[in-house]
Order: structure tokens, then sequence, then C-alpha cells
């Protein structure tokens, strides 16, 4: 995965978010074991942050992880992707959360090397969900649209809702001659950037913006911040569009995305398949499990749009209270229990038993 932004350098304050997290101390240092067992003899603050996408999952994993270790908090700012990443490599956090894995495009993964020691950081997968393409469409009730369609709406070059190429996705819908409100994240965001991968993968002509983590502004549209920006400014506006986690767009319509011959509705059974469908990234190593996703599957039944969330690490640590409470917390998160916990409550993907599995033998090795 590229990107073609500038990473700004950002030390945010905690307070966005704080979830009381209990560490689940001396978690199951069997690698081939998936579940969490609790200590109850860890202490102290984790503050770490990033992709606002986990900001659902995170509170599912705060119920779940409550109560192990009752005098450990762990707070997790939901400032961005970009954010995230920046404030890891910078030290100030400790763990991050971040919609696109460390590369060296602008030198993020040799920067987070030198941040953790000289070492390589540690990346794996904790969170899988779709992107939905969320719509408020008055007596619209079903939204079907062709990869060329969205990206053409996204790009700017299809300005009203009764469109022909949108008429011609949906030839029984009622489509109103109103302009639309096409809304993007305003924000350096990893969302954006698995978005328009997804756009350049299948619609480069009606998408020539390329992979980007921060929206092009020559293409329009209504700006907002974060997850949460998005999905308010799409709620507040009718005839309005946009992207976001699919975990925090239930109360809106949902397009179908096409998908070879067949219009696939986002879920987390549907999301999952890609994931097992994609090649590891280049990048890929004992310390990183990276997906480089196949936007352009023709799979029956797979939702094209989904971004495979990252925990970044360092695999050691100078304090070695950090080290503990990292690793007690991304054991947590990575289990059958953590995965369960989010399934539940943020409605993403489970991770499969194999990528858990080496997931678990990278995170066991944290010192």
């Amino acid at each position: 995965m590229t990107s073609t932004s500038i990473r700004r350098a950002i030390v945010p304050g905690i307070a966005a978010l704080t979830l009381a997290l209990s560490a689940c101390g001396a978690a199951n240092e069997d690698t081939g074991s998936t579940s969490a067992e609790g200590g109850g003899d860890l202490s102290g603050t984790l503050a770490g942050g990033g992709a606002s996408t986990q900001q659902a999952a995170m509170g599912a994993w705060a119920v779940g992880f409550q109560g192990t270790n009752p005098d450990v908090t762990v707070e997790y700012d939901p400032i961005g992707s970009g954010g995230g990443r920046e404030n890891f490599i910078s030290g100030a956090f400790p763990f991050a959360g971040s919609d696109a894995y460390l590369t060296d495009d602008e030198g993020e993964l040799s920067d987070a090397s030198e941040r953790c020691g000289g070492d390589a950081p540690i990346q794996v997968p904790s969170y899988i969900s779709p992107i939905a393409v969320a719509y408020n469409l008055p007596e619209v009730d079903e939204l079907k649209l062709s990869p060329q369609t969205l990206a053409g709406i996204m790009a700017g070059k299809i300005t009203t809702w009764d469109d022909e190429a949108i008429a011609e996705d949906n030839p029984d819908a009622d489509l109103p001659s109103e302009r639309i409100n096409a809304v993007h994240r305003s924000d350096e965001s990893g969302t954006t950037e698995n978005f328009t991968d997804y756009l350049t993968t299948v619609a480069p002509d009606e998408w020539d913006a390329g992979v980007v983590e921060t929206w092009p502004t020559e293409y329009g549209g209504e700006g907002a911040k974060g997850t949460s920006g998005v999905v308010q400014t799409v709620e507040n506006s009718e005839f309005s569009i946009g992207y976001a986690d699919a975990s925090q767009t239930a109360e809106l319509g949902q397009a179908l995305i096409g998908v070879g011959d067949d219009f696939v509705e986002p879920s987390a059974e549907a999301a999952a398949k890609i994931l097992e469908a994609s090649p590891e990234a280049e990048g890929a190593s004992d310390t990183a499990v990276i997906y480089d996703l196949d936007f352009a599957t023709e799979e029956a039944g797979t939702y094209p749009i989904v971004l495979t969330s990252y925990l970044m690490a360092c695999q050691s640590y100078d304090d070695a209270a950090d080290g503990e409470l990292v690793k007690a917390f991304m054991e947590y998160v990575i289990s059958d229990e953590g995965q369960d916990q989010a399934a539940a409550e943020a409605g993403s993907a489970p991770l499969s038993d194999s990528i858990q599995e080496q997931s678990l033998s990278i995170i066991e090795n944290i010192g």
C-alpha cells in the first residue's frame, strides 16, 4: 500500500477517549492457543491511540478486558491512523492503531525501527471491517453502485442523484434530481487510504488521484474530521454520501457494491473473505503480518471495500512495565475472547485461526 501525503507531527492530548481496561497479565504462552488468561498482577497506565475505526472495538475490548487487572488503565485517543503512527514513531505512544501498515515511502518504517531501538516494529492485524458507503437518500431504501459509478461520484464527475450511471445501477429506484453531497475525511486517514486504494484498483479512469491518505481538494465534496465526523455529516445532510467503518453507519443506508455480476452488502462475513484471498504485502516479515488486499476480487459474496486495522508496538521497551502492559493488552485483543467481543459489539470480522496464531507468536516475544 502506498501513500502520497505528507504526514504531520502531532502529539495530542490523550483525553479524547479513555478506556479503563484491565491487562490480561500472564496471557497464554502457548502459540497454538488463542485464549486469553487473566493474571491480575499488573498495574499502571498504558496510553496509545490512532485509527478512529478501532474506536468501537476498543470499547468492546474494554468491556471484555476490565476486571482482570483493575489497577491498569489503557487510554486510546482516536486521532486517526496518521496521528497514531506519528506519535508511535516519536515515542509519545508505546502502541498505536493504524488502518495502513508502515512503509518506507516516507521513511516511517525506518523511523519506527529507530524508535524501537534498531529492531523492526511489530505490526499485527487486530480488526477487519467493511468500509461502508453510507448514504442519506430519502425514500430510497436500497442503493446499488458499480465501482465506476462510485468512483465517479467521489471524484465529483457524477453530481446529481438521477444521473444515468446511478439510474442504470438502480433501474427500479425513484432517484431524486438533487445534487449529491459527497462527504470525505478531512484529516489524514487510513480509511481514506484503503478507500482510494479500492477506487484506484477498480476504476482508475474515473479516480485518477491515486492512493492517498489526505483527500485531494480538487475533487471537491465536503470534508469532515474522523469517522464520527463523516457519519454525523451524512446523517445531518439529506442527499449525502460518504465512506466510513461499517460499525458506525448502522443508522444510515449502506450501498451494495458491484462485485462481478452481483451487488454485495457490507457485512463482517463478506469482508472476512477478502483477507483470506489476499497476498501478504512485500514488507511482510517475522514481525509484520501485513496484507495487500485484493480489491479487484470477483469472488461471489465478497465485499470488496475492506480495511484491515493494525496494532503497532516495539519488540522491546526500555521500561519493562511498558513492555508488560503492551504485551498483555495486545494478547487480549488478538485472542478468541477479544476478537469475539469486537465482532459482537463493533461488527468486525474475527481473525482467522492461522492469522491469530501467527500474530500471537510475535506478540509473546515482546520484552
